[in-house]
């Protein structure tokens, strides 16, 4: 493959592809029920079709077609036991992998981007590719940083060069246009999942992600809120253009081979570290890493938790809001009617809507369950059930949630929180997260 597929006619048609497939096995489905085969074997088959097709024509197009699967990919961990198998395969290689560019491309984008002596400032330059994602490729390199002293010897140091892929910004405004079209095939995979503000959202941050040195500046924040940290590590920034960032290399197991491989104790320790970068971070930086599927992490060998990707982000310069803690602590309690009545001020209720309190209770109970204890340990079992739970249209919390609104403002919190369970959950990870909730969480306080 060469650059991402800029033609419309191209990206439209493969991913024109997709629903067309779908209606194909939904008509076999049919046939097959008109010959007395199970129902669940139907329904199992076209869905294990529809994911390995969907994914691979996500996983070639790059863009925002790519972008969007690997959001979608940290809900893997609610998918049923008998499902999870293939989609996990699936998924997985849409969280660190995707064809590379041509290396005339990538010298001509450098050549562009950091001028025409880029090579200067590098002692070595990897051309090989080291990881690939939705909107670019990082290649390995040595940089030259200024000598100590004059006539000194430049001090090198090893580095991450992210280049973007040519025409990413027109692929993923395309592809997220497409995709709005395509909710029905994922209420098929998932029907927990509503995709519509998935991709709407992730609309809005197409602008700044596409913008490297918008990254710089946000990974500056990062780096300095954190610098120092015995728990998380942000790589500093060398150099940035509009298409290109340059920041220190960072050495460690990514989170996806923990996730597959790694020892309770290390999964233990990795949930710990996602939980404490999740609610510090707004506090102690004023910014929200809102991308937290697994390719995007790694675990250092001193134990710190690695982030080295911070394209996508909400900006929460007053930190995580108040009411989230407070309204959690009500739940905790057991009062009903304060809870009801502080998602009402927040819009979760409309003010027209007439609700019981108590309803409102149970629906949110069982989801924070896990700060209701001392330790808890996230599992994909815990997060089919509540998935079932909340999606399952003859559930009494179905019903109740249709009531329930989502505010805007708590859209993107929202998003990352989900996502960052899923990752817990994929993870299995147990930690103390109600202790790290009472440091961090403005308004949560320690429940008696």
């Amino acid at each position: 493959m060469t650059d991402i597929p800029r033609r419309a006619a191209s990206r439209t048609a493969k991913l024109a592809a997709l629903p067309l497939g779908f209606a194909g096995r939904t008509a076999l489905g049919l046939g097959k029920r008109a010959i007395g085969i199970a129902a669940d074997v139907i329904s199992a088959d076209i869905q294990q079709r529809t994911a390995e097709q969907l994914f691979s024509v996500l996983g070639q197009l790059k863009g925002g077609a790519m972008k969007f699967g690997q959001a979608l990919s940290v809900f893997e961990a609610a998918l049923p036991d008998e499902m999870a198998g293939p989609y996990r395969q699936a998924l997985t290689k849409l969280q660190e992998a995707a064809p590379p560019m041509p290396v005339a491309n990538v010298h001509k984008a450098l050549a562009e981007q950091l001028g025409p002596d880029w090579r200067d400032s590098f002692a070595e330059f990897d051309d090989s590719p080291a990881a690939a994602a939705s909107i670019g490729q990082v290649h390995r390199a040595v940089w030259k940083l200024p000598p100590a002293r004059k006539n000194g010897k430049p001090k090198l140091l090893p580095v991450a060069v992210k280049v973007q892929y040519p025409g990413a910004g027109e692929a993923l405004v395309a592809d997220l246009k497409q995709l709005s079209r395509l909710a029905g095939m994922f209420k098929i995979i998932q029907p927990g999942i509503d995709v519509k503000p998935l991709l709407a959202e992730l609309h809005e941050r197409v602008v700044e992600e596409l913008d490297y040195e918008m990254e710089a500046e946000t990974q500056r924040a990062f780096a300095a809120a954190y610098q120092g940290d015995l728990d998380i590590f942000v790589p500093r920034v060398v150099a940035a253009a509009p298409r290109v960032l340059v920041t220190e290399w960072v050495e460690g197991t990514p989170l996806s081979s923990v996730i597959a491989d790694g020892s309770e104790a290390e999964r233990d320790q990795a949930g710990r570290l996602m939980a404490i970068l999740h609610f510090s971070a707004p506090g102690r930086a004023g910014l929200l890493h809102a991308d937290p599927h697994p390719g995007n992490f790694r675990v250092l060998p001193d134990g710190r938790l690695g982030v080295i990707d911070f394209g996508a982000v909400a900006r929460l310069p007053e930190g995580h809001p108040e009411p989230i803690g407070r309204l959690v602590r009500l739940a905790l309690a057991g009062d009903a009617q304060a809870v009801a009545d502080g998602l009402r001020d927040e819009g979760f209720i409309r003010r027209d809507e007439p609700i019981d309190a108590e309803a409102v209770l149970g629906f949110l109970r069982p989801m924070i369950e896990p700060v209701a204890v001392d330790r808890f340990r996230f599992t994909r079992s815990w997060l089919r059930g509540e998935a079932t739970r909340i999606a399952n249209p003859r559930s009494p919390a179905y019903q109740l949630g249709r009531k329930l609104n989502l505010p805007p403002s708590y859209l993107m919190i929202h998003r990352v929180t989900l996502g960052s369970i899923g990752v817990l959950c994929q993870l299995e990870a147990e930690a103390a997260y109600r202790e790290i909730l009472e440091k961090w969480l403005p308004g949560f306080a320690p429940v008696a």
